[in-house]
């Protein structure tokens, strides 16, 4: 099962997030049949949405994050809400390009430069934005600049993605680190020597560390007080219902159009590729559903 273990530390001037997300980039990979290089691009979103997802105070919050590059991939958007419940698809997800020159998938020429933007729906009037360039194109240094320049919250973003040779999903994961402003220079001072010495997420995974090992190396010697354990998972909320609500909203004369030129409507979800077709009969019972509402 995948999951985020939330703690902090040092009196409560650090907070961690530590997750394992492997069976939930399994299944973007399954729904959306990606390379492995927009495998790695999208569970790296994924992941960090997850997190900052599990971030969100209330019930019905809504995390989004959209990374608009100039690379082939085109744009990846993910969505999460409170319980870290998250889905998400990439403009274009059978990009094949050759590994960096670091042996590496090359996530960074995938996405190229651009923007990424964070929005939270929180029930207010307006949601709340925030926009960076992309610093690398990378995912994780992005996120990382999110954090310090909209949110001011000096913070540590690693994500990583393992994928096999058959391009399932071998390890993905990640964490987030961030310096609470009453943090000692000690205690900045011992996360920053970790953050350099420690290896990639993937490899600890590898060598069969668990996301506990991950959290007491990270913090183990600050006092870490865990807070809890979130279930991570790849849930995409469509139904017929909700997308039969979507097509009411264009309003009847749009619905009679389609009907007079197509005689029948498919109607698309991005996050899980399924496919809601809507025929002649079910078009015809939509108008009258709206002649009644206008009657009442």
């Amino acid at each position: 099962m995948d999951y985020i273990l939330r703690a902090t530390a040092g009196n409560g001037s650090v907070r961690v997030f530590v997750a394992n997300t492997r069976e939930t980039v399994e299944k973007a990979f399954e729904f959306h049949k990606t390379s492995p290089v927009i495998s790695a691009a999208l569970g790296r979103a994924l992941t960090g949405a997850a997190m900052m997802g599990s971030m969100l105070k209330g019930e019905d919050d809504l995390l989004t994050i959209t990374i608009k590059g100039d690379g082939p991939a085109g744009n990846i958007t993910v969505t999460s809400d409170s319980k870290a419940r998250v889905k998400g698809y990439v403009s274009n997800p059978r990009v094949d390009l050759p590994l960096n020159e670091n042996g590496k998938l090359d996530v960074k020429s995938a996405v190229g430069e651009g923007t990424l933007t964070v929005i939270k729906d929180m029930g207010m009037k307006e949601p709340y934005v925030g926009q960076i360039p992309l610093q690398t194109g990378e995912i994780a240094e992005d996120l990382t600049y999110y954090f310090a320049k909209s949110e001011q919250t000096p913070s540590a973003v690693a994500l990583g993605v393992l994928v096999d040779k058959d391009y399932t999903i071998k390890q993905a994961g990640g964490f987030i680190i961030q310096i609470m402003p009453d943090a000692d220079d000690d205690i900045i001072f011992s996360l920053e020597i970790k953050l350099h010495e420690m290896e990639p997420m993937t490899t600890m995974f590898e060598k069969g560390m668990s996301v506990e090992d991950i959290m007491d190396y990270l913090i183990g010697d600050l006092d870490p007080v865990i807070l809890d354990k979130v279930p991570v998972e790849y849930y995409c909320n469509c139904s017929r219902e909700r997308v039969e609500k979507a097509l009411i909203s264009i309003g009847k004369k749009e619905i009679a159009k389609i009907l007079e030129e197509d005689g029948k409507a498919t109607l698309h979800c991005h996050f899980c590729n399924k496919d809601y077709d809507f025929d002649e009969n079910d078009l015809l019972n939509l108008i009258k559903e709206e002649n009644k509402e206008e009657k009442k």
